[in-house]
């Protein structure tokens, strides 16, 4: 009886083996998948990092993309840096870069990722055919890819992580950056590259392979990377600042030894200094941070944060000719602006700190005039207050103090702002003028005008650069300056809504 037990018991044993042995085999045979003659890497973190339902993925990342800022950049872009954590933490970071696409061409885009899940040396350029997303398949530049990997024997041409052979888990840095570039691009091709190895030697073998590759190419690239991991936020904003201040100086030797020195943290600072090296060769001789956020800023959860950037680096096109992108001139001289900025920067320092703000000895006529203004306070790239006054009740400067310690202690959508946030605020400052009523909506002029929308008791009003930023025609204005009044999105259109219109002399620090 014993011995016809141990058998059972032996068989059981051995198909449970079977069984074991046979999902293994199955689960990465998934994540690259043949399709006729083609290899298709098959998405494998749809449902967790993003959603997996092509309708709901598809308008998450519409959501994500309207909500964005267009950047004020004058120039060719050439690379951008992006986050890649789950979307509901850092999808809005993503889409700060990703909204500069809109309208776009480029027929190639090199997505550069870190490994987290697999070991290697150098860098792994994926040899399959495609990568797979809820919202379809995009194939590889499979030319361009075999170009690359031939350049360096620090660059093969692999599946190495970006499939693997064993365990559950898949890498997600490079596939969930592709939904984005769904939403913004057509009829374009990828080259995957996921490197194992971020020390300088392999990002400097990488990024220089790239400039020549892509040389006379309509190519993008994209660098995927998080930043500092599991620190408490205060800490989290120190160590990220250090990655964003050699971003925004295009310094990507320092950025490299402060990351193998552990000064700060980048997960994909690898991707981050190769993209920069391919782009200084490819021509771009700047470097902006388009928004800088954290998990803790979305959770409430400032205990252990994890840190997102989004960022463009781009050949410059400004020649200094004083274009202006937004409002109008209103005879403000370059010392009444530099004026003005000190008054504001000045009282939100003093007011935040709990101090009374000095006395102003003001000569300038032109800041004696009664105007009304709107003083924005921008915190590393997203709004973080602002507070305006449309009549002109009092004199500019005075209008603009006041104003100026509104937007910072008052805005009832924020906190007020805290002693630790100055350094990372920016102050824009806007002086408008009269109000004038609107009789065809045709009238308005995108990047001139500022609208104010009035039914009832309802009132909302927009100012001209926000059209501007976030990359809006005349009648999407007017569709968001009736929701910011609480009206349905077409009721400027109703014969008893009335639209006013204003411009604004619009200047900022640096």
């Amino acid at each position: 009886m014993k011995g016809v037990i141990s058998r059972i018991w032996l068989v059981l044993l051995v198909v449970l083996l079977l069984v074991a042995v046979e999902t293994c085999e199955k689960g990465p045979k998934k994540e690259a998948r043949k399709m006729g003659s083609e290899v298709i890497r098959q998405m494998a973190n749809a449902g967790t990092f993003y959603p997996a339902d092509p309708q709901v993925l598809s308008g998450k990342v519409e959501d994500y993309l309207e909500g964005a800022r267009v950047a004020s950049i004058k120039g060719e872009l050439i690379a951008l840096i992006c986050p890649h954590a789950g979307y509901p933490y850092s999808g809005h970071v993503a889409a700060a870069a990703y909204k500069q696409l809109i309208g776009k061409d480029y027929k190639v885009v090199v997505i550069i990722a870190p490994s987290h899940v697999e070991f290697f040396r150098g860098a792994s350029v994926y040899d399959g055919d495609a990568y797979q997303t809820p919202l379809g398949t995009v194939y590889v530049d499979k030319e361009l890819a075999a170009r690359i990997a031939a350049q360096s024997p620090k660059i093969t041409l692999s599946s190495h992580g970006h499939w693997t052979k064993t365990g559950m888990r898949q890498e997600h840095s490079l596939e969930v950056q592709i939904p984005f570039l769904q939403k913004t691009l057509k009829g374009f091709k990828i080259i995957p590259i996921v490197m194992g190895d971020q020390s300088y030697a392999t990002c400097e073998a990488l990024g220089e392979t790239l400039a020549k590759v892509l040389s006379g190419q309509k190519a993008l690239i994209v660098a995927s990377s998080d930043l500092s991991h599991f620190h408490p936020y205060d800490e989290a904003v120190r160590l990220d600042r250090i990655v964003l201040r050699h971003i925004e100086a295009f310094d990507y030797r320092g950025l490299s030894g402060d990351l193998e020195r552990g000064i700060c943290e980048a997960c994909g600072g690898g991707p981050i200094v190769t993209a920069m090296i391919a782009a200084r060769h490819l021509g771009a001789d700047r470097s902006t941070v388009a928004l800088y956020a954290n998990s803790g800023d979305v959770t409430g959860d400032r205990g252990s944060v994890v840190g997102y950037l989004a960022a463009l680096i781009y050949k410059s096109t400004d020649e200094g000719t004083g274009e202006r992108k937004v409002g109008i001139d209103m005879g403000l001289s370059d010392a009444d602006k530099e004026e003005l900025l000190k008054i504001a920067r000045t009282t939100i320092e003093c007011r935040v700190k709990g101090q009374k703000a000095p006395e102003f000895e003001i000569r300038s006529s032109t800041l004696m005039e009664k105007r009304g203004a709107f003083v924005t306070i921008n915190k590393r790239g997203a709004l973080r207050g602002c507070i305006g006054c449309i009549e002109a009740l009092k004199p500019l400067w005075q209008t603009v103090r006041e104003m100026a310690e509104a937007a910072a202690l008052r805005d009832p959508r924020f906190p007020p702002v805290q002693e630790s946030e100055l350094e990372d605020i920016n102050i824009e400052i806007s002086v408008l003028t009269p109000l004038k009523k609107v009789k065809d909506a045709d009238e308005i002029k995108v990047g001139r005008d500022g609208i104010v929308i009035r039914k009832g008791y309802n009132q909302g009003l927009l100012l001209p650069q926000v059209a501007t930023e976030y990359g809006w025609d005349r009648t999407t204005f007017l569709q968001h300056t009736c929701i910011k009044a609480g009206l349905p999105r077409d009721a400027w259109k109703e014969e008893d809504t009335e639209i006013w219109a204003f411009s604004a002399d619009v200047f900022g620090e640096g």
